[in-house]
């Protein structure tokens, strides 16, 4: 009896903690910095009304919808009408003009705003930098209507600053707009020109990221200003340009419909017409809200598809990726 008295004395005291539950932690945190919480509310409140509330219109792809009906009466017709897109010629057609349209763009406009970057970065007058950047930015802040009708009157077959040149040439007039084998280079040109000034942002504040201890390292070395930009500068950016190269594949399909519907007509819809045009002329103009439904429902799984595969593929041959 003693010796159990013995032991039980020798036993320490066991006190229990209360954890918080996930819950409680959770306030906790929004108490802590309910201020920022409050700053971007505006923004979370958007994102449900414009972007996660519409999903639940996708249904409209699996049904035989009637704007009289209303959604939920609308009869469910399944993947009927993916097999009446898949076996309509037109939108066959908008998928090839899409993804070439978009791979041409890719490939010769993609690497236009890093050369511009390092380019910039290797001017040394502040003033001249200042200047040209300016200059290459202003694109980017005209309406895309406003840059169509630049197009046009450029490309204009009477008055047009193109065919003025080849007629000083001795050439004949080209009607640039309606031949449908030069909407592709007229449309990735004006893209390329627009938008290759800004993105060179991102380029130009990953260059600014680059420790100047490097730089001074291979100055010592007698490193040239051109193998500094290719042994230093791009080696250094080039993360950013793999995020940003996920970004751009994931949007392969979101070809720019503003500008493609201010430039287009019947006569080029052999190239130009797209899938954005598709769902417009089907949903829009031609009252088919149901099928149009269905062709931006692929739209979407599609460029999900590609970014999943683009993260995919970087990361495993990178280790740069967007998550």
């Amino acid at each position: 009896m003693a010796e159990l008295d013995r032991t039980a004395e020798a036993e320490p005291a066991t006190y229990t903690i209360n954890q918080p539950t996930r819950m409680e932690r959770i306030i906790d945190h929004l108490k802590a910095d309910w201020q920022i919480y409050l700053l971007l509310a505006p923004t979370v409140i958007w994102m449900l009304l414009f972007l996660y509330k519409p999903m639940y219109g996708l249904q409209i792809a699996f049904k035989d919808y009637s704007v009289f009906r209303g959604i939920a009466a609308s009869p469910w017709v399944g993947f009927e009408h993916f097999e009446t897109l898949f076996t309509n010629d037109q939108f066959i057609r908008a998928i090839r003009n899409t993804v070439t349209i978009s791979a041409l763009g890719l490939f010769f406009g993609f690497p236009v705003p890093i050369l511009l970057a390092l380019m910039f970065n290797e001017v040394l007058s502040q003033t001249y930098k200042k200047v040209t950047q300016t200059i290459v930015y202003l694109p980017h802040f005209i309406s895309s209507v406003i840059i169509a009708g630049i197009v046009i009157t450029a490309f204009s077959p009477s008055a047009g600053i193109v065919n003025s040149l080849l007629n000083w040439l001795g050439l004949d007039s080209i009607y640039f707009l309606t031949r449908p084998e030069w909407f592709r280079p007229i449309f990735i040109g004006t893209g390329i020109w627009q938008e290759a000034g800004f993105s060179s942002i991102v380029y130009l504040a990953a260059i600014s990221g680059v420790s100047p201890t490097l730089y001074e390292s291979a100055v010592v070395d007698g490193a040239s200003r051109w193998q500094m930009m290719w042994k230093i500068t791009l080696p250094s950016i080039l993360p950013t340009i793999i995020i940003m190269l996920i970004i751009r594949i994931g949007n392969i399909l979101e070809v720019s419909f503003e500008m493609i519907i201010l430039l287009y007509q019947p006569a080029t819809y052999e190239t130009a017409d797209v899938v954005n045009t598709f769902i417009y002329r089907q949903g829009l103009q031609g009252g088919q809200y149901d099928l149009a439904a269905a062709a931006g429902l692929f739209n979407a799984v599609v460029a999900f598809i590609l970014v999943m595969s683009a993260n995919s593929i970087s990361k495993r041959f990178s280790r740069t990726s967007l998550w």
